[in-house]
């Protein structure tokens, strides 16, 4: 999985408009499945997002997760993370998972979520999204697993 984690003081995505899923402080999570992750990907993924110390403690340093602040998550899936711009100036999209295997992890990492941590907001899978946060720090880290 290739994951564009963004700390936030607020983070909101719309479709049409309408709101999918909005936070407050927390992790804006933009997310893309390779053809070779699995649920356990997933998961580890998650848990990896979830216990990643970025936000500071009272001394200032970067030393608490997500769950210690009990902040937001804002799940968006991205299959865009997967481009690959080496040859020409059109990106070429053929390493993100297939439509169909995409939308099962991604609501496979979203319900995860969900079971372990209170605040779990998302964008709909596949949709025209709009997506707009306040970046805090700015802290923007890439995972891939």
């Amino acid at each position: 999985m290739i994951a564009l984690l963004q700390r936030v003081q607020q983070a909101r995505v719309d479709v049409g408009d309408r709101c999918t899923g909005a936070i407050d402080a927390g992790f804006l999570l933009l997310l893309c499945a390779e053809p070779q992750d699995t649920p356990a990907t997933a998961e580890k993924l998650i848990q990896k997002v979830l216990k990643l110390r970025v936000f500071s403690d009272d001394a200032g340093k970067m030393n608490r997760s997500l769950q210690d602040t009990a902040g937001g998550l804002l799940i968006v899936s991205q299959f865009t993370l997967a481009a690959d711009t080496s040859s020409g100036n059109r990106p070429s999209f053929t390493g993100a998972a297939p439509a169909a295997l995409g939308r099962e992890l991604y609501e496979h990492a979203v319900a995860y979520a969900r079971q372990q941590h209170p605040t779990v907001a998302t964008g709909e899978f596949g949709a025209d999204m709009k997506v707009s946060l306040v970046n805090d720090g700015p802290v923007t880290i890439p995972i891939r697993l």
